[in-house]
């Protein structure tokens, strides 16, 4: 079994990680590198934060990119992409991508706390935007993310699952009925626009100043384990996320493409390596429990966030491999990364707590805890009222 300390296994898994000099997607870039004149212009909408600032930065430095054209509604940091200030559902943004050869979209909204009706506008129409306009300005390829997610986390999942598995997912997680429309689009951009070459995009559990139901998990006072259920965790570094985008900018592969670390980990060796203790519920009580705390407004998550933390959904990312892609990140390094990220935080059912509040989590256990939060918010609630 494997060190309980996070930070001992990390090291000892970071000394076989390769180096930058020996990564293989730097050795691709500079085996086979293009002068800058010759390479593609590429398009990043959500240019500027989270994963689509990483990206138009190691765009921008690559020599196999001619030029970057960084699209979002507000100005980025990165001052060698050429920048353009607008909504991605403007069909202004068509003038924009003209001159492109590859777009990468990345203007979506995952935010836990964003309206579920505003967020799927944003997201739903923003995509159908993007195609329309990348294939009336003549953009050849676009390359559109999503989430593993989109395969469904079920108890018959095979360990691990082929890319070509059936998506089985169904609307009931936050953002996945957007990202399963997503997917639909990319399928029809092709037929409604010939010439069009859209490529998906599937990172698993992304860590890397990202915040989600599955990255709330382990904010945790204790780790919610459904009894009879057998989780396995997978992870996607945003740094190996972008090597894999670029690749995909770069036509090195096609098609739809899983990327995270490879393997897994079991629930057991995530609270080895955590040092999060567990506390196990029957299925009805913690699915119960979910669903009305989170009718009545006082978590964030719904229920059907529960099944990514009860049955597996790995996956293979053979088709990167295959052109040559590795992750340069393991799982228990990207898990000890998360650990260090979300240190001082106190999440319940989803939903943040305050340092009072978590200290009673931490001493009650997370059952109390979750009915202490709903207290706490039925208190403030009523004190508004008196106010």
């Amino acid at each position: 079994m494997s060190s309980p300390d996070p930070q001992v296994r990390a090291a000892r898994n970071k000394s076989d990680r390769p180096s930058p000099d020996h990564h293989p997607s730097t050795t691709a870039l500079r085996a086979g590198r293009t002068p800058a004149a010759r390479g593609p212009v590429v398009a990043v909408t959500g240019a500027a934060s989270g994963v689509g600032a990483l990206l138009t930065g190691r765009l921008a430095a690559s020599e196999e990119v001619k030029r970057v054209v960084a699209i979002d509604e507000r100005r980025g940091e990165c001052t060698e992409a050429q920048w353009h200030i607008l909504d991605v559902r403007d069909p202004a943004i068509a003038d924009k991508l003209r001159g492109a050869d590859a777009v990468v979209h990345l203007a979506l909204d995952l935010d836990l706390e964003t309206d579920a009706a505003a967020r799927t506008a944003y997201n739903v129409r923003g995509t159908q935007t993007v195609l329309t306009a990348a294939a009336a300005a003549g953009v050849h390829r676009v390359v559109l993310c999503t989430s593993t997610m989109v395969y469904g986390a079920l108890p018959d999942n095979e360990l691990p699952l082929s890319e070509d598995a059936e998506l089985r997912a169904t609307a009931e997680a936050t953002g996945v009925g957007d990202l399963l429309e997503i997917e639909r689009l990319a399928r029809r951009a092709p037929r409604a626009h010939p010439g069009l070459n859209v490529t998906v995009v599937r990172p698993a559990v992304l860590v890397g100043g990202t915040d989600t139901a599955l990255t709330r998990y382990f904010e945790s006072p204790r780790l919610l384990v459904v009894a009879g259920s057998r989780p396995a965790w997978q992870f996607c570094h945003v740094d190996d996320l972008c090597s894999a985008l670029e690749y995909a900018v770069l036509e090195k592969v096609d098609g739809e493409l899983a990327v995270g670390c490879d393997g897994w980990l079991e629930q057991e060796e995530v609270e080895e390596l955590s040092g999060i203790r567990r506390m196990e519920l029957p299925s009805a009580v913690a699915l119960g429990a979910a669903a009305r705390l989170h009718r009545i407004g006082l978590t964030p998550s719904p229920a059907g966030d529960l099944a990514y933390t009860m049955y597996p959904w790995v996956v293979s990312g053979s088709r990167l491999h295959d052109a040559g892609w590795r992750p340069a990140y393991t799982n228990e390094e990207v898990l000890a990364e998360l650990l260090e990220e979300v240190s001082g935080r106190h999440t319940v059912a989803g939903r943040r707590l305050g340092r009072k509040d978590a200290t009673a989590a931490g001493a009650a256990g997370a059952t109390v805890a979750l009915l202490g939060a709903a207290a706490v918010v039925r208190r403030a609630r009523k004190t508004r009222r008196r106010i």
